[in-house]
């Protein structure tokens, strides 16, 4: 409306002023409720897409979600802070070269000699006169590698008395396979310890051992493989039950943890999942590792949930210091001390989060649930052998969770099985750092002779 208009209707008279006014008003009121409604949906739709851009930036460092799973993007890791120096060694750095064999180790010597001196002089051969010790260098080189063939004869006679033919028999550790315990252990070895695919392994055989094998073959030693290490297996579970403190990586739910743990009365360290609530608080510690990264999630978010991941992230700071100082000092008792320091410190303000207010509503969850665990949080400080994370099982494990995505699994029980015991044969020669191939060797020879394959060599 323009000032002649206005003035238009101002000349109609006071009624007609009066009932534009109104008219005005009520559209005005329609204006800001519908700016009102507008607002709001802005508001709930800015939430939204805050969460859908924090649920998009999920990686290693704010979830559980394992490194592997991390885009290109993932900001890099905050590297230390420069010492302004060069990289590598510095100067005075001893070095760290590759030490000389003795010489009873070295399988051939080659002398070289020099054939002209620096004044010109050329040496005769009677010249060739060690003068001092020689420059040593050692070269590592592999044989031609060859399958050996053996072939078992099982002989015929005629017996002179009755006129039968008669033949020995062959022993039974010759007949089960046709390929030796080192070969079947050397095929094992690479498909679960390398995590090399059938046809791969068929393709490495034909190349370096110049041997003749298929992927069905494959596929049976590692089921053979399987039946010799199924006593060594029961045997490490039964110790694994018996243990005093116990790390269980994460996604195990509550059936498959109760099968795995059975009576066991050992501490359990694990993450907050659902699986492990039936165990007592007394016997849980719940990984700090873990809760770390759920905090930094938090503080990556906004108002009081980032109040509450700050928060429980200088909690971790302070839980790990603790833990690094009493790895230094075996100071129990000061350990203990500064963990109940932290309890009268941070329980107030984790109680504080768990309120049943508006702005705790991204981080009541998580507030909540610590208290209900909060015994387990500090198991770590009064009983030895109980460490505040588990990443003792994640390393452990992460060869096996590598090795099921890519080989997407096993489709059958009786696959499951055999791929369980090869992996548990495989982390348990790695923790105890003697070679897989040697133990593996070992007990396809002792099963295939009838003996009992031992757990450990």
């Amino acid at each position: 409306m323009d000032r002649a208009e206005a003035e238009a209707i101002y000349d109609q008279g006071r009624e007609v002023v009066v009932k534009v006014l109104l008219k005005l008003s009520a559209q005005n009121e329609k204006l800001i409720a519908q700016v009102e409604a507008l607002t709001a949906r802005v508001a709930r739709q800015d939430e939204r897409i805050a969460q859908l851009e924090r649920r998009l930036n999920r990686s290693s460092r704010n979830s559980s979600l394992p490194p592997s799973s991390d885009p290109p993007s993932k900001p890099p890791t905050r590297a230390k802070d420069s010492s302004g120096r060069k990289q590598g060694a510095q100067k005075g750095h001893e070095g760290h070269g590759r030490p000389l064999l003795p010489a009873w180790a070295v399988d051939r010597f080659v002398d070289h000699w020099p054939k002209r001196c620096r004044c010109g002089h050329a040496f005769a051969r009677d010249e060739h006169i060690d003068a001092s010790e020689p420059v040593r260098w050692q070269v590592e080189e592999l044989p031609a590698i060859s399958v050996k063939v053996m072939e078992h004869r099982s002989q015929r006679v005629r017996c002179p008395a009755c006129g039968e033919e008669v033949r020995d028999e062959l022993p039974h550790d010759v007949t089960g396979s046709a390929f030796g315990p080192r070969y079947q252990a050397a095929v094992a070895t690479l498909s679960v310890r390398n995590r090399i695919s059938r046809r791969d392994v068929v393709e490495l055989c034909e190349q370096l051992f110049s041997s003749r094998i298929s992927a069905g073959t494959v596929e049976a030693i590692l089921s053979r493989t399987a039946d010799a290490l199924a006593k060594p297996h029961a045997e490490l579970l039964e110790e694994l039950r018996s243990a005093a403190a116990l790390n269980i990586a994460p996604d195990r739910h509550e059936n498959h943890a109760k099968d795995l743990l059975a009576d066991t009365e050992a501490i359990i360290t694990s993450d907050r999942w659902w699986a492990y609530a039936h165990l007592p608080l007394a016997r849980r510690q719940i990984c700090w590792a873990h809760l770390r990264r759920d905090f930094r999630a938090h503080a990556e978010g906004l108002a009081a949930e980032k109040e509450f991941g700050e928060v429980g992230l200088e909690l971790c700071d302070e839980v790990f210091w603790a833990w690094e100082v009493f790895q230094h000092t075996s100071d129990r008792r000061q350990l203990k001390l500064t963990i109940r320091r932290l309890q009268r410190t941070y329980k107030p303000i984790i109680t504080s989060f768990s309120a049943k207010r508006a702005r705790n509503k991204r981080c009541r969850g998580m507030a909540r649930n610590l208290l209900k665990a909060w015994p387990a949080l500090w198991t770590f400080a009064f009983h030895s052998g109980v460490a505040p994370d588990n990443n003792h099982a994640e390393r452990s494990l992460r060869s096996a969770v590598i090795y099921r995505k890519l080989s997407f699994g096993s489709q059958s029980e009786g696959g499951e099985q055999r791929i369980e015991r090869l992996l548990s044969a495989h982390t348990t020669c790695r923790l105890q750092k003697r070679s897989l191939f040697l133990y593996l060797a070992d007990a396809l020879a002792a099963h295939a002779r009838g003996d009992p394959v031992p757990l450990r060599s």
